[in-house]
């Protein structure tokens, strides 16, 4: 494991120093629009909420400037009076632009976030097993959970730094009609807020990158170990994988601080130099007032007003660039996983498979997962319509692969497989699903209930359907006896249920599919001698007059089948019944006196 976890480490290394020599890809930002163009009523409301919004806050000082300048410089109740009324309208318009504009933009971030997440997952479910057989399941978690959620948050940061940049516009036009002299003044200080920035944002993009990196890691390490529990216990690793664990944990908060003293060193330099700019404007100021000029005095008050308002925009929109960038990158992750076309896809027009008979026929099959490392050399193999064939072999002979190649979990990489004569690269590849059941030798059962799981094969198939299959397999009767019956609970992975009764409600879920070729993966590899007895009367169900092709670890299997096809190192070499190939005295009877011997 901590070889995987080094490689896993260095894997994201790479990754994230491609990604920031990748820069900022903007197009993006469109296709996440895409998704927000159902909500576009709701987007327009909430920006026209805003522009209003940022207009109170832009108005509020220069109010204030008109009652103090009519006090002290006029002394005018009158305008004093209506300066009080334009402020108590300008809150309250603020208050109710703010509020559509937040609720309204929290409404269009949900449902983009639903839209994204809906997408990815139909997505992952189209993409073909090789792309699986790469990917880490804890990165995909991560991109599907964090990347998503960071997405959900993209449109409320872009409305939001519109709205930060509509006020520092609104504040600098303001400052300027107001006083332009004291407006210069505060300005002064902006070339050095500016520079700071950017070597801020120098750094910010990099290390909030790693933290996302680093998340995922543990993410990973969280799903192996969680996953491998089993053989974790068993090999007493628990204090080892804590400690591993610990590493990956501890470089994400290590990371995470380095993340947090950047952000917290922002606030104190903006504080800063808002302090030096107000500092200015008051000593210049007052040096006006004190030249007699006393209309000063509300223009100095709505001056220190505005400059927080002016230096809170620049700070917030440094930090959304920042979010922003985590956005756009995370946008990258998702749009890898929907970019990512199947390896196995219809050809454009592929008809559907008609009713099958049964026929499989290999021709001059070859087959890698690894380009160079042959799995499968040029098989040739033909299965009859209703035949049992059982393949047998040492491991790594290539059996699961042949059988794979049925149902096109893979495609062929030379040669080509038929059903009926007809090539599955060439047929639609839903319709040969429907026709071929697969019953693995761990048979996966899906959260819900026994009923859902059998039925999952066939959601259109009714009660009596399912429960003439369950009896028929010889599961109706553990079934009867649970407190739910059919209605009963499956956790997850159906553990709590023994290896036997999760493959019988596996078996009844292939019946109920009503295949014509069946692909088992040693159905009773996993249950014990009294267990496989009843196994064995269901497999009987579920083969009778379909093709079958086993692949077989147990003799007591490989007796029942019509043919054994024995295969060494992706060939086809040697084929018979179970006695013909004793007689031969071949690979196939080595392997017989091994396990009799074991």
């Amino acid at each position: 494991m901590r070889s995987s976890g080094a490689i896993h480490r260095r894997m994201s290394a790479a990754a994230e120093a491609a990604e920031n020599r990748q820069g900022y890809d903007y197009r993006l930002v469109f296709r996440m629009m895409a998704f927000v163009k159902p909500d576009k009523g709701k987007v327009v409301l909430s920006v026209l909420a805003m522009f209003i919004f940022s207009g109170t806050v832009v108005a509020a000082p220069w109010i204030i400037e008109r009652a103090i300048d009519s006090v002290v410089a006029h002394r005018d109740a009158n305008g004093l009076r209506m300066a009080a009324i334009l402020l108590a309208v300008n809150a309250v318009v603020g208050y109710f632009t703010n509020f559509i504009h937040l609720s309204t933009m929290s409404r269009v971030g949900q449902n983009l976030l639903l839209r994204l997440r809906r997408a990815t997952f139909d997505h992952l479910q189209r993409l073909s097993m090789s792309y699986f057989d790469r990917a880490e399941v804890g990165g995909i978690m991560s991109r599907v959970q964090n990347d998503v959620q960071q997405l959900q948050e993209f449109l409320s940061i872009f409305v939001l730094a519109l709205s930060d940049l509509v006020v520092l516009v609104g504040i600098i036009v303001a400052m300027l009609l107001m006083n332009w002299e004291l407006a210069l003044i505060t300005f002064s200080v902006a070339p050095g807020l500016f520079v700071m920035m950017v070597f801020w944002q120098r750094y910010a993009l990099r290390i909030f990158m790693r933290v996302r990196r680093e998340v995922a890691n543990v993410n990973s390490e969280l799903q192996e170990n969680i996953s491998g529990i089993r053989v974790i216990q068993s090999l007493d690793r628990q204090d080892e994988n804590l400690r591993q664990f610990d590493e990956a944990n501890r470089r994400y908060v290590n990371t995470s601080m380095n993340a947090t003293r950047l952000s917290a060193a922002l606030n104190p330099s903006v504080e800063l130099v808002s302090a030096i700019s107000t500092a200015l404007v008051i000593v210049f100021g007052g040096l006006m007032v004190l030249d007699g000029n006393i209309e000063v005095v509300g223009t100095l008050v709505a001056f220190a007003l505005y400059i927080q308002r002016f230096f809170d925009p620049i700070r917030s929109l440094t930090m959304q660039y920042g979010q922003l960038q985590r956005a756009v990158a995370s946008g990258r992750h998702i749009f890898e996983i929907l970019d990512t076309e199947p390896s196995i896809q219809d050809r454009p027009g592929a008809p559907p498979l008609p009713p099958l008979q049964g026929e499989v026929r290999y021709e001059s099959v070859s087959f890698h997962y690894v380009p160079g490392m042959p799995v499968l050399r040029d098989v040739d193999l033909v299965i009859r319509p209703g035949e049992r064939v059982a393949l047998a072999g040492p491991t790594g002979a290539g059996k699961t692969t042949l059988a794979s190649l049925i149902s096109r979990l893979y495609d062929v990489t030379g040669g080509r497989v038929l059903v009926d004569g007809h090539d599955v690269r060439e047929i639609e590849r839903t319709s040969l699903n429907h026709q071929v059941s697969v019953v693995s030798q761990e048979p996966f059962l899906f959260s819900g209930t026994i009923m859902d799981n059998i039925r999952f094969s066939n959601p259109n198939a009714s009660d009596d359907e399912v429960i003439e299959a369950a009896r028929a397999v010889g599961a109706h009767g553990f079934i009867e006896q649970l407190e739910h019956g059919y209605n009963a609970q499956v956790e997850e992975r159906g553990l709590n249920f023994s290896p036997g009764q999760r493959q019988l409600i596996s078996l009844a879920r292939a019946l109920v599919a009503r295949p014509k070729i069946v692909v088992l993966d040693e159905a009773t590899a996993s249950v014990d001698s009294k267990t496989e007895l009843v196994v064995q009367n269901g497999l009987e169900r579920v083969l009778e007059g379909r093709t079958a092709v086993i692949i077989a670890h147990r003799f007591s299997t490989i007796r029942r089948a019509d043919r054994v096809v024995v295969m060494d190192q992706g060939r086809v070499v040697e084929q018979g019944s179970h006695q013909e190939l004793l007689e031969q005295k071949g690979l196939y009877a080595r392997l017989y006196a091994l396990n009799a011997q074991g």
